[in-house]
């Protein structure tokens, strides 16, 4: 582990050091949609992926793309950290687009299928695409928390030919299912994971208004799903051919391909993320030498504010700039690992 885990250079204010308050600050302090433009993509199987696309955009078809993949239940206007991102690229020069999972944009999907935390089929189908229409531009994908644990196992599964990537970064990834779920019902995460329950939820009360929900659940039945794990055991696990909460964690989780990943990759993440336990790296695999990860002490997740003359700023995003701009120093982005 020590050749690819490294201290991060983040330190939080003094009076924002908790976790659940680095957690928050975001929604609190970097609030701002960026401009941009949304295209609805026809996939194969009927449904659609929602894109937006950062404006103005780039007018050399070469310019460098960053694809963002946001965090569970978020989408271009609830997710700071992904609005930071995307306005960051844009003024590099670079062409942003986040691509948002079904279900999470503006649009309601088609389709009964949504997404769940280890889908990779249409982040792979949408990379593929995005190859064909740019085939020219180097492209760097960012995944946030269930989006990272999204791309990681995209990057792992494909190898380091089979994505036009040329590198992916990965902020507070929940790499092994299993222990988010039970770290989200533990003190004061249980808030977060009332959230997102009540998020879940909604979704499916808007397909079954369209009768667009093909298992059987009563109102009062789905009320009953306080926790994670009995949601995903209940709904996420009969619905994407899952036999059980803990069968879809265990094969979902992108923590146990971590050695089998051939693209360089950065991951981002601290020690006292409420949704990951503390010891999260010392579970896993040995990560293959293409995967540097810098660990910080604070930061909750998808936190890492500063504070820079006075004014808090994100760490996450001027580190993630410091990664395109180094990056983008070399011939087509084609990277050594030494450029990590």
């Amino acid at each position: 582990m020590a050749r690819t885990l490294f201290n991060a250079d983040f330190t939080p204010p003094r009076w924002l050091k908790h976790r659940h308050l680095q957690t928050l600050a975001p929604y609190l302090l970097m609030r701002g949609t960026p401009r941009h433009e949304t295209e609805l993509l026809d996939l194969p199987d009927g449904d659609f992926l929602e894109l937006a696309w950062t404006v103005p955009a780039p007018s050399d078809a070469r310019a460098p793309i960053l694809v963002v993949l946001h965090e569970e239940e978020g989408s271009i206007r609830r997710s700071p950290c992904a609005q930071a991102l995307l306005s960051m690229a844009a003024r590099r020069g670079w062409r942003g687009v986040l691509m948002h999972f079904r279900g999470c944009g503006k649009v309601p999907s088609r389709h009964p299928r949504g997404h769940h935390a280890g889908d990779t089929a249409d982040a792979y189908w949408f990379m593929s695409m995005l190859g064909k229409r740019y085939p020219h531009a180097p492209k760097v994908a960012v995944g946030l928390s269930v989006g990272g644990n999204v791309l990681l196992k995209l990057v792992a599964e494909q190898g380091g030919d089979g994505l036009d990537l040329s590198g992916a970064i990965a902020v507070s990834a929940p790499l092994d299912l299993a222990s988010r779920s039970d770290a989200l019902n533990i003190g004061h995460a249980r808030g977060h994971q009332r959230r997102l329950l009540k998020r879940m939820r909604r979704k499916i009360e808007a397909k079954q208004a369209l009768d667009r929900f093909p298992l059987g659940i009563t109102q009062q039945q789905l009320e009953r799903l306080d926790t994670l794990w009995a949601f995903d055991n209940e709904i996420t696990a009969p619905l994407y051919g899952f036999s059980s909460a803990t069968d879809f964690y265990r094969r979902a989780s992108a923590g146990p391909l971590l050695d089998r990943i051939e693209l360089p990759t950065l991951i981002l993440h601290a020690e006292d993320d409420p949704f990951v336990p503390a010891d999260i790296f010392m579970r896993l695999p040995l990560p293959s030498a293409n995967v540097r990860i810098e660990l910080a002490k604070h930061g909750g997740h998808l936190g890492f504010i500063e504070q820079h003359k006075g004014l808090p700023r994100s760490w996450m995003v001027r580190r993630i700039a410091a990664q395109l701009d180094a990056w983008s120093r070399l011939p087509e982005l084609k990277m050594a690992r030494h450029s990590l």
